[in-house]
C-alpha cells in the first residue's frame, strides 16, 4: 500500500554533513528521512525555495522537456529499500500510454516538486527504514538512530528553510 507524502524540508545529517530529504505524511504523522547527494539537495532546496535561474538546471531541463512532447508525471513513488539503498519510480503518462521509469528517489521527487505532482511511498518501507545500517561505528550509530526518532518527534515547522 502507498501513502501520499510531501517534503517537509531538508536538513544534514550532523555525523557525515550529508543532506538528508524529510518526507512527511499527509496527516503529519509518519517521517521518512533519505539521505541524498549534495546536487540534488540543491536541486530540491532550489525548487522548494522557488529560486529561478537564468539557465535551466537539470531537473528543470526535463520538465521543459515532458511539456514539450507532451509527457504528464502521474505521479512518483518510492517503491523499495535494499542494502540500505532506496528506489524509485516515475510514471509518466502521454495519451493513453504509461511509462515506469526507474529512477533515484532524489531525481524523481525533484521532478514531482517541479511539475506539481503527488509522491508516495510503500508502506513496508517506512517500517524498513527504521532498521537501516547507519554506520559500523557504535557510537555513530547510536547517534543515527536518536537522529531518527528526533526527527520522526519533529513537526514540519521545525524544519525551517534550507538553502544550499
Amino acid at each position: 500500500m502507498f501513502i501520499e507524502m510531501k517534503v517537509a524540508g531538508l536538513t544534514i545529517d550532523p555525523f557525515t554533513n550529508a543532506p538528508i530529504m524529510i518526507l512527511r505524511d499527509m496527516e503529519d504523522k509518519k517521517t521518512l528521512p533519505i539521505w541524498i547527494g549534495i546536487l540534488e539537495a540543491s536541486a530540491i532546496a532550489s525548487e522548494l525555495e522557488k529560486l529561478k535561474f537564468s539557465r535551466p538546471m537539470t531537473h528543470d531541463l526535463i520538465r521543459n522537456i515532458l511539456d514539450e512532447v507532451e509527457v504528464r508525471v502521474r505521479r512518483v513513488e518510492v517503491t523499495d529499500l535494499k542494502d540500505n539503498v532506496y528506489y524509485a519510480t516515475i510514471h509518466l503518462e502521454k495519451g493513453e500510454t504509461v511509462y515506469r521509469i526507474d529512477a533515484r528517489p532524489s531525481d524523481a521527487i525533484a521532478i514531482a516538486l517541479r511539475t506539481g505532482s503527488p509522491i508516495f511511498v510503500e508502506n513496508s518501507i517506512l517500517e524498513k527504514s527504521k532498521n537501516i545500517e547507519l554506520s559500523t561505528d557504535k557510537d555513530k550509530k547510536e547517534g543515527a538512530q536518536s537522529l531518527l526518532e528526533l526527527l520522526d518527534e519533529l513537526s514540519p515547522d521545525a524544519f525551517g528553510k534550507y538553502k544550499m
